[in-house]
């Protein structure tokens, strides 16, 4: 397993786990429940109704900055983009945040050619090979027409003429903000993929008996039944019968892992259940940024991920990985 910087936060009976999320860049959440060998409907009802995110082709990146679009989307808060498929090492990324922070990370001929302002990539060798342009599109210096505003766009447009596959969705009732940009490229609208499995004789690391990194090696081992793997489960564990093993990958957003979270809580708090249940989230492993909207690093996997046990008492134990390339979580 790559080297991670954890925080645990044990046994608490705060309200505001939510705080905690990858911010919105989230590829993929799974839940493991054992005792359990198929979902109830109330629960398998949230895990099929994540929304619905866009995959534009070829985007060019200056369309980000267009008027309309800032008026009806990104100054409400209401979006969220992401470029698909490309490498945070080696390529051009670029995210675009519900704050309105619009962040990519170029190489250097790259930078020098766009002529905004800009800083070296923390995660830089002894030269500088990587810059980080990070901008808040809803700073009165960014507004449409200004100076800054249109050093960005005409680097954008006429100097680096910067394309990308690129995720992109929104709050709910905000598609309609969306539909200008969308009228002007390629694009195709896609559900989450939702994949079930019934685990049977499970090993489990016990939670509350495991140290941190026995626990997250113990489920990265679940996560990976599907393949041959010469790992075994820390001690102490503990075997179950069977166990509900659900996962949802795509762009997922915040309000529906929230969601998902709810309801696990109240699914949690049935006493004729098992007394535990989990749920990992992970981030996009090549998003530029990642928790709180730092720079986000690609070392060996470019992990920003956690793992939320949640007991029958109310209690919770939450785990935070990165990897060596990444600020530690807050």
């Amino acid at each position: 397993m790559p080297e991670h910087a954890h925080k645990v936060f044990a046994d608490s009976r705060g309200s505001n786990l939510y705080q905690h999320d990858v911010d919105y860049k989230t590829k993929h959440v799974s839940v493991l429940l054992p005792e359990c060998s198929s979902a109830p409907s109330h629960l398998d009802s949230v895990l099929n109704n994540f929304s619905s995110f866009y995959l534009i082709r070829k985007l060019p990146v200056y369309e980000l900055l267009d008027r309309h679009f800032l008026e009806t989307a990104v100054y409400h808060g209401a979006v969220f983009g992401l470029s698909y498929r490309t490498r945070i090492d080696e390529d051009t990324c670029v995210a675009l945040m519900p704050n309105g922070h619009l962040t990519l990370s170029l190489d250097k001929d790259s930078f020098e050619i766009l002529g905004f302002e800009g800083k070296p990539s923390r995660f830089k060798h002894r030269t500088a090979t990587r810059f980080v342009v990070s901008v808040d599109l809803t700073d009165s210096s960014m507004a449409p027409g200004r100076r800054s505003y249109l050093r960005l766009l005409t680097g954008l447009k006429s100097r680096l003429q910067l394309q990308t596959d690129f995720l992109l969705s929104h709050h709910p009732g905000g598609g309609a903000s969306l539909q200008p940009l969308l009228s002007r490229c390629d694009w195709s609208q896609h559900r989450p993929e939702v994949n079930c499995s019934v685990l049977t004789d499970l090993s489990c690391p016990a939670p509350r008996s495991c140290d941190p990194h026995n626990l997250l090696m113990g489920y990265d081992i679940i996560a990976a039944v599907s393949f041959l793997s010469s790992f075994v489960c820390p001690e102490p564990n503990t075997i179950h019968r069977h166990a509900l093993s659900v996962s949802v990958s795509g762009m997922l957003l915040p309000h529906d892992i929230h969601r998902l979270l709810q309801e696990l809580r109240r699914y949690v708090e049935q006493p004729r259940l098992a007394s535990w249940v989990s749920m990992t989230v992970r981030g996009f492993a090549d998003s530029p940024v990642s928790w709180s909207n730092h720079e986000h690093g690609f070392l060996r996997g470019g992990e920003n991920f956690y793992t939320l046990m949640m007991f029958h008492d109310h209690t919770y134990q939450l785990h935070l990985a990165t990897g060596a390339h990444d600020v530690c979580p807050p």
